[in-house]
């Protein structure tokens, strides 16, 4: 596959990619920075905004303006203006921030949290939220990542990370609730899942942290599909454009040989 690295600015922990299907922007953070950009595809112009805080994702509100989720609270961004406003808090405790997240079917804001500044087994949960209410999905999460939804909404996958697994969890999109269901994946080679996505065909696309690559698994049999190796070993997630195609993001190693971690990265799957 062609990868083509379209961004990076020395940053150490860029996550969260989310795309705009209806506009064709590109939404991502580089989570210890406090930075949300918005990158115009059509232009190729990037727009940044600075919180006060650590920002694990994104939320799609509409065309330049999003939700992000920071340690301090949920702000409303605006890139045609630059300004941002805090929208709200859940209660959680001063030892955690927010990580990664998603949409459900009805727009609930679903949430996951982890240790901050230090991970710690267990403390971690995943939250929903919607119109001012919120409950807890799952407990006792170590590091939350990867969410992603069934095309018919009834199925939630997500990610612990260091659980190396990915858990199918039967959603009631009425309700909200999640119950857990089983795993259906597991990882056994160097890679340790982070953030996915979901594509047509309802196959998971997951990168893979410390495992220099992201994979293609078929959920209903825990199967691996493909694989795409990327130039550097910490690849954080991952999302799809219009067109089936791939934006990735990644970050620093260890590794003195490891000179694009932190990059975000455009990987060619359809032939146009």
């Amino acid at each position: 596959m062609d990868w083509k690295l379209i961004f990076h600015n020395n940053s150490e922990l860029l996550e969260g990619p989310v795309y705009d299907t209806i506009h064709n922007f590109l939404y991502f953070v580089s989570i210890l920075d406090g930075m949300a950009y918005c990158m115009d595809l059509n232009t190729k112009e990037i727009v940044s905004i600075k919180l006060n805080s650590p920002v694990g994702c994104i939320f799609v509100s509409g065309k330049k303006t999003v939700l992000a989720a920071s340690k301090n609270g949920f702000y409303q961004i605006d890139f045609n203006t630059g300004k941002n406003n805090f929208a709200f808090q859940l209660d959680i405790p001063d030892t955690v921030r927010y990580n990664d997240g998603t949409l459900d079917p009805l727009g609930r804001y679903l949430i996951g949290t982890m240790g901050y500044p230090q991970v710690k087994d267990r403390i971690g949960k995943v939250y929903s939220y919607h119109r001012g209410n919120y409950n807890v999905l799952i407990e006792g999460t170590t590091i939350s990542n990867g969410l992603a939804f069934s095309k018919d909404g009834n199925t939630l996958y997500f990610i612990d990370t260091p659980t190396k697994k990915v858990a199918k969890y039967k959603y009631d999109i009425k309700s909200g609730s999640a119950t857990f269901d089983s795993n259906v994946i597991e990882f056994n080679g160097d890679g340790m899942p982070d953030g996915m996505c979901m594509d047509e065909e309802g196959m998971l696309w997951i990168a893979e942290w410390g495992g220099g690559q992201v994979s293609k698994w078929d959920p209903k049999n825990g199967k691996i599909i493909n694989q795409i190796e990327l130039p550097c070993r910490n690849v954080s997630s991952c999302c799809l454009d219009n067109l089936g195609n791939l934006f990735v993001t990644t970050a620093k190693s260890d590794s003195p040989q490891d000179i694009l971690g932190g990059g975000l990265f455009y990987v060619n799957l359809v032939k146009n």
